[in-house]
């Protein structure tokens, strides 16, 4: 039992039998990439931050690249990984410039408030 729970594979069992090995079903990655693009909504509208925003904004990029991945691991297709790999680079880009407008904002207003900007 000691075993069993030390590698994850069960007496009489080869490697590819391990409780480690088993696959998770499609529908999971897609429902937590939808939850993560749904939660990443709900902040993104209901925060007064604007740093909160730029991060639901990232977390919704983020929720579309596991989309993305997981179409591309099932239909066994490199281009959808590769697409990640351009919204990461788009992504990236968008949070030196998101960043150094939000400090600039806040050195000129002293706040972070999307309200009282203006």
């Amino acid at each position: 039992m000691a075993t069993e729970i030390r590698t994850g594979i069960r007496k009489g069992l080869g490697p590819s039998d391990s409780f480690f090995s088993q696959e998770v079903p499609l529908v999971l990655y897609l429902l937590l990439s939808a939850a993560l693009f749904a939660l990443g909504i709900l902040v993104s509208l209901s925060s007064a931050i604007s740093f909160t925003v730029f991060m639901s904004i990232e977390l919704m990029l983020n929720a579309v690249n596991l989309s993305f991945v997981t179409f591309a691991h099932q239909w066994h297709a490199v281009k959808g990984q590769i697409f990640v790999f351009f919204v990461m680079m788009v992504a990236a880009a968008e949070a030196a410039v998101g960043l150094a407008i939000i400090i600039a904002v806040f050195r000129a207003r002293a706040t972070l408030a999307v309200d009282r900007i203006d």
